[in-house]
């Protein structure tokens, strides 16, 4: 039986722990790389250890950012009254990429899942309530899945508690139930955030 140099073997297990990376793909990607240039390689590893060392979380959103503030924050012509709230830096992106949404942001790094041991202390959640000063409606965005809803009805009560007098809206229209909003093109990201509706309607 063939036995893979060691070197490779453990580059395969590396990229194997990449979401959506299975044995077969890393083994594909470690074999691609092994003819790349080694200049190549190596600006591939500053580039990783670039991004280890010089991204953080915006202290304000937790977006990612190069600064204190990420450059939504960052932004004066953004609509400060308008918080949209989204699981993930990637929902975020795909928000801005669709264009209909001029606020700021709130990202979770995750959702309420108690079968994988996460809960709301795990979360970016609890400091929502940090930031409703000045704001007139909240949009939830959380994935249409079961835990995506677990935790948009954990924001709203949440709100409820602090007394939020503002609209809590649930992204709408578009987005079929178990989909994420990383993958959503652009129309259905605008019909979705065009089809907000009133949370506990």
């Amino acid at each position: 039986m063939l036995r893979l140099p060691k070197p490779l073997q453990t580059l395969i297990e590396q990229f194997e722990r990449l979401p959506g990376i299975g044995p077969k793909s890393a083994q594909r990607i470690v074999f691609y790389l092994l003819h790349v240039p080694e200049p190549v390689i190596r600006g591939f590893a500053d580039a990783l250890i670039e991004m280890k060392t010089r991204v953080v979380l915006c202290e304000q959103c937790h977006l990612v950012s190069e600064s204190t503030l990420c450059s939504i924050c960052a932004d004066e012509s953004r609509d400060q009254t308008q918080m949209c709230v989204v699981e993930q830096p990637l929902d975020a992106l795909a928000i801005e990429r669709a264009g209909s949404f001029h606020g700021v942001y709130h990202v979770l790094h995750g959702a309420i899942a108690p079968l994988n041991n996460i809960g709301p202390e795990q979360l970016y959640l609890l400091d929502i309530s940090k930031r409703l000063e000045g704001i007139d409606e909240i949009i939830i965005a959380t994935n249409p899945t079961m835990e995506g809803e677990s935790t948009a009805l954990y924001i709203q009560q949440l709100l409820l508690q602090k007394d939020f007098r503002g609209t809590v809206s649930r992204i709408g229209h578009g987005l079929p139930i178990g989909a994420d909003i990383e993958y959503a093109d652009g129309l259905t990201l605008s019909r979705a955030l065009e089809g907000r509706r009133k949370m506990g309607e």
